[in-house]
């Protein structure tokens, strides 16, 4: 009798891969639908939490360039969806905080989101989340090493 394929190395990045494009092409159509891109959602979702960002942490949490989050953010002013401040404690630096209209514009695109979304196995969504976290934590510390 053959022994089933041994897994190859490349398995999971192959996984993730696919799992990644999957979930983007269906984000993508539901946020096409409100008049977003990826990249702004991913910045609005960051802004969302009120805190105000720098520039840097914004183009590190959304993975763009820095070059391109300031495009981006400068529609996303332009559309008076943002706004920048100076930072308080550091005057040289920008902190960019979601407007009301913002606010308002990131709720619905979050309800579509959410609502878009396929639905896992009971604890699926929270083992496949904690799993995620865990290889990024140990890539990252990989990385550094």
């Amino acid at each position: 009798m053959p022994s089933p394929n041994p897994r190859r190395p490349d398995d999971l990045v192959q996984l993730l891969t696919r799992a990644e494009r999957l979930a983007a092409r269906r984000l993508r159509a539901v946020l096409e639908e409100e008049g977003c891109s990826l990249d702004a959602w991913r910045v609005l979702a960051l802004l969302s939490d009120g805190e105000g960002h720098h520039m840097t942490a914004l183009a590190e949490g959304a993975f763009l360039p820095p070059p391109t989050l300031t495009k981006l953010v400068d529609q996303l002013v332009d559309e008076n969806l943002v706004h920048r401040r100076v930072d308080p404690f550091d005057r040289r630096r920008v902190l960019a905080h979601l407007t009301p209209r913002g606010q308002e514009y990131w709720q619905r695109l979050d309800r579509a989101v959410r609502a878009g979304r396929p639905t896992l196995g009971e604890g699926d969504e929270e083992l496949l989340r904690s799993l995620l976290d865990r290889l990024a934590a140990t890539l990252a510390e990989s990385a550094r090493v």
